[in-house]
């Protein structure tokens, strides 16, 4: 099975008032965010972390990601300011020079939402960056008409109850975005 998540931020404190997530403390939030993606994630499994890993240490970093099931992989995000070769050494793969095409699905994989001309026809959006922010209230604030809903998915931990989301999940996602849904 394949899976998606972005923006966690594991030992990131002040995200918890950022964006307003429901734990105590940074080491709640890391637990929870540790037993949710491993409740679903197992080990032959694959998944895309879209950016925002961690502000920690190099070693509070691999402290957690030796934690994590799964084939990772990492498109970096505008935290994740560690040379390649720190994530790799966590078990990461990252990708390089996003967006990435997942053309078997027909996704676009990416941190921050793409805009809808850079898409390609038939092609779905998958990106983090935004957190709990609605893609319509984002698009409201950036007072931006180049990015559509159609054609966009967060995956933010904060949209996806801080739990990796499937590939059957993101297809009926889209299926419901076709239909007008958000």
């Amino acid at each position: 099975m394949i899976y998606f998540i972005s923006d966690t931020h594991f030992h990131h404190s002040n995200i918890i008032k950022y964006c307003n997530r429901p734990f105590q403390n940074v080491t709640e939030m890391n637990e929870i965010l540790i037993a949710n993606w491993n409740k679903v994630v197992k080990k032959e499994d694959e998944i895309y972390h879209l950016g925002d890993i961690a502000l920690s240490s190099k070693s509070e970093f691999y402290d957690i990601a030796a934690k994590l099931n799964g084939r990772k992989y990492l498109i970096k995000g505008n935290h994740d300011h560690w040379r390649a070769g720190i994530y790799e050494e966590g078990g990461f793969c990252v990708l390089k020079s996003p967006p990435i095409k997942l053309e078997r699905y027909n996704l676009l994989l990416s941190h921050t939402p793409v805009p809808d001309n850079q898409i390609p026809e038939g092609y779905i959006n998958v990106h983090g960056h935004i957190h709990n922010i609605l893609l319509s209230e984002w698009l409201e604030q950036e007072r931006n008409n180049t990015y559509s809903l159609e054609k966009h998915i967060n995956v933010s931990c904060d949209v996806i109850d801080f739990t990796p989301i499937s590939i059957e999940e993101l297809k009926r996602f889209k299926i419901s975005r076709r239909n007008g849904n958000e």
